[in-house]
């Protein structure tokens, strides 16, 4: 008896899974350390703010974000984190 639906991203992924093909990842403790610090930040509180945007720039970002199959708020959000954490380095400024 079937109690859930998979994506079919989920599917490829438990086919994968049921053919042996993941592999342990490596430094394993590093990767458990990072996320659960992801995980930990995912329920701290959000807040909203609001900006201005030209509409060029919106569209384009909605577009990238339909591309990756995400909402455009969440990716402008994983934007804003990658590049206050330092993940992403930019000189625009």
């Amino acid at each position: 008896m079937k109690y859930y639906e998979l994506n079919k991203n989920e599917e490829q992924t438990l086919k994968e899974y049921e053919k042996g093909q993941f592999k342990a990842v490596k430094n394993s403790q590093s990767a458990r350390k990072e996320y659960t610090l992801l995980a930990k930040q995912s329920f701290e509180k959000t807040r909203n703010v609001n900006i201005r945007i030209t509409q060029g720039d919106l569209l384009k970002v909605k577009s990238l974000a339909a591309q990756k199959g995400i909402p455009y708020q969440t990716l402008i959000t994983s934007l804003i984190h990658q590049y206050s954490t330092g993940k992403m380095k930019t000189n625009v400024i």
